[in-house]
């Protein structure tokens, strides 16, 4: 329902391990372990998707009087959460992720 959990209580957060994050209600691969980095928000942060950018599809959010770019799972469509400009480089982006929409593959 296109929901955010609250800041710094999703299961991946701290996560570290070597893996891929995949789409919860999928499966669809949308991250591996080297894309994430702390973006210090609460929520678990990639700076790029997994693939030729075709896993996960960007919508135009203008919901709580702000435009943003919401980011959902292109095969199934579930909300995954936002991205943002405000990345490190070389890509410059933040995939802002909710835990509860991704799982880990060791």
């Amino acid at each position: 329902e296109k929901g955010t959990e609250s800041p710094f209580t999703g299961k991946l957060l701290k996560n570290k391990d070597t893996g891929i994050y995949t789409c919860a209600a999928c499966g669809n691969e949308l991250f591996t372990s080297d894309m994430k980095f702390d973006s210090h928000c609460g929520w678990p942060s990639f700076d790029k998707e997994s693939g030729d950018g075709s896993r996960i599809k960007k919508i135009k959010d203008m919901t709580h009087g702000m435009v943003r770019t919401e980011i959902v799972c292109a095969r199934c469509e579930g909300h995954l959460g936002h991205i943002f400009d405000d990345g490190p480089p070389p890509t410059g982006k933040r995939f802002c992720m909710n835990s509860i929409s991704l799982d880990f593959e060791p």
